[in-house]
């Protein structure tokens, strides 16, 4: 009966761990330097619930991401956001980056940007607080391919800053 009983019980404990909803806040930011083009090319993937949980509570709307009802000048909030919570320096210039376009690939939103005229990098600094305020647990990713060498940081809340260096 004993054993039945601490049987039942080992069943059990693995079948409600996968039950409860433990919830991931992760971004991946990929960053690649392509000297060709003289350019940065920048990949952001966020969960578009949280993208859009954020960006409804900040600027008050209801964007309603791939919904027939979707806004239809989301890209306006979505470049406001951005260029508030993701900074970049290349070789210790602030740089500006240009906002490509999105997609939505299941429950992600990418977001392409890129940098121009950028004829050498030897260093990243990146500063990245997409979805920390709203999300303390928010960790953001950053992988980077410069010159054949690959660099990855993780940041988050309370380290929002990062320094590649190639």
């Amino acid at each position: 009966m004993k054993f039945k009983k601490a049987y039942l019980i080992l069943l059990i404990i693995p079948l409600l761990s996968f039950t409860m909803a433990h919830k991931y806040y992760l971004s991946l930011t990929q960053i690649e330097y392509r000297s060709e083009l003289k350019s940065v090319q920048i990949t952001i993937n966020v969960f578009m619930d949280d993208i859009e949980e954020a960006l409804n509570k900040d600027y008050k709307i209801n964007l309603q991401l791939t919904t027939k009802n979707e806004l239809k000048n989301n890209d306006e909030y979505f470049i406001k956001y951005l260029n508030k919570k993701l900074h970049f320096k290349i070789d210790d210039i602030s740089k500006k980056f240009n906002y490509i376009g999105k997609e939505y690939d299941g429950d992600l939103v990418y977001f392409y940007l890129e940098i121009e005229d950028i004829n050498t990098l030897n260093s990243i600094e990146i500063t990245n607080k997409i979805l920390t305020t709203h999300f303390p647990d928010q960790q953001n990713l950053i992988k980077s391919k410069v010159k054949k060498k690959h660099k990855t940081i993780l940041l988050d809340a309370k380290n929002d800053k990062g320094l590649l260096k190639f």
